[in-house]
């Protein structure tokens, strides 16, 4: 039997000093949260491409604090292990301190979090100062960071030339200061991924990003195969649960037009002196 420890920003610093395996998936409901933190996870990750994978935009950019707030409540309410970290939508921590900081709190006080992730890496600087400062744990996030989609111009690699890896390994170092616990590196050279993971005292995560980093996160709609509109070359498909979903709903939907189900066991009995009196 496996024993249940409770996960915290804590569990990530050991990680690191211990040389051990950080693992993080996504996840947007109570169902999904609650299977996922009994496989042992360390941290569960509400992101903003919920936008994406659960309300069917293209990017996360129409993603709302209300959004973040509502699924980060029922992931919360299924974890009891994992350490909770939920995403900073778009323009809820770019506009001022301030909103980070407002933003933030909303997250842990109503969306249950145990910690927040921002994208960005110095110009951000000061809002993770100042949200670290307000006892809110902060995970930063750098390389291809999906709300910068417009400026990247696409979902792009990132740090592919000098200039743009020393500003990243920059960037690694400057958000450790301003106070961040972790980084997640997404989309970037699995050789510059190591780089900044050895660099840096925090845990880095990676993405898209190489074996060197301290840790994992994937979306858990793309390693099962249940996100069909596009698939990063970073997934790997652990199990193929959409085609068998699409299978089993095929054969649910045959069975009640044969008059197959439902059968006598998924039915309650009446006994024939009621039905008798009925009549």
């Amino acid at each position: 039997m496996r024993i249940r420890v409770k996960k915290s920003v804590l569990t990530f610093r050991n990680a690191k000093q211990k040389n051990e395996r950080l693992t993080m998936l996504t996840a947007y409901d109570y169902s999904t949260a609650k299977l996922i933190d009994a496989s042992g996870i360390d941290s569960v990750l509400v992101g903003d491409s919920l936008g994406m994978v659960m309300l069917g935009y293209e990017d996360t950019l129409s993603v709302t604090m209300e959004d973040m707030i509502h699924h980060t409540k029922a992931v919360s309410r299924g974890v009891k292990d994992a350490l909770v970290v939920s995403d900073l939508p778009f323009m809820s921590y770019q506009t001022s301190v301030y909103d980070a900081v407002t933003n933030a709190g909303r997250l842990i006080k109503e969306g249950r979090a145990q910690a927040v992730k921002l994208e960005g890496g110095i110009e951000v600087c000061p809002q993770i100062k100042a949200i670290v400062e307000a006892s809110i744990p902060v995970m930063a996030h750098l390389g291809l960071t999906p709300q910068s989609v417009n400026a990247f111009g696409g979902f792009k690699v990132q740090g592919k030339d000098e200039e743009a890896a020393r500003s990243l390994i920059e960037q690694a170092k400057a958000v450790e200061a301003a106070g961040a616990f972790a980084v997640v590196l997404e989309c970037i050279p699995a050789k510059l991924a190591e780089l900044i993971t050895q660099s840096i005292s925090i845990p880095t995560i990676g993405i898209g990003a190489g074996n060197g980093c301290d840790g994992q996160v994937l979306v858990y709609q793309d390693m099962l195969g249940l996100y069909s509109d596009f698939t990063p070359k970073f997934v790997k498909r652990y199990a193929e649960i959409g085609p068998q979903m699409e299978k089993a709903i095929e054969k649910y939907i045959s069975e009640v037009k044969s008059g197959a189900f439902p059968a006598a066991e998924h039915t309650f009995a009446l006994s024939d002196a009621v039905i008798e009196k009925l009549y």
